[in-house]
């Protein structure tokens, strides 16, 4: 780091980096995490699934035909479940985030 880049990077109270190198994250982590990925991951999957269904109930729901009522009925149970899977890898997503910033040292607590 040149000193021009260190001066306007260096603001009142901040700490130089450059001298305080035990103030830098400890190791090399990977961000988002592997485990992060992994929850980030099944969440778009469930989110394009969502997608998927509320377009199939929106166009049921517009036929207004009896007969698709078992349909229906079937599409707003695999929401709701849906909705149970994406709030647990939600959990699972906050705890890998917690663990990343307790790993590099910006969050105190059990790993």
């Amino acid at each position: 780091m040149n000193d021009e880049l260190r001066t306007k990077k260096k603001g009142k109270g901040d700490l130089d980096i450059v001298k305080n190198p035990d103030r830098t994250c400890p190791g090399k982590i990977e961000v988002p995490t592997e485990k992060e990925t992994e929850a980030l991951g099944a969440m778009k999957s469930i989110k394009e699934h969502v997608r998927v269904l509320k377009s199939r109930l929106a166009s049921l729901g517009a036929s207004g035909r009896d007969e698709d009522a078992n349909e229906i009925l079937t599409k707003e149970n695999e929401l709701a479940q849906l909705k149970v899977d994406w709030n647990r890898w939600e959990e699972k997503r906050k705890a890998a985030a917690r663990e990343r910033m307790i790993i590099l040292g910006h969050e105190e607590g059990p790993i």
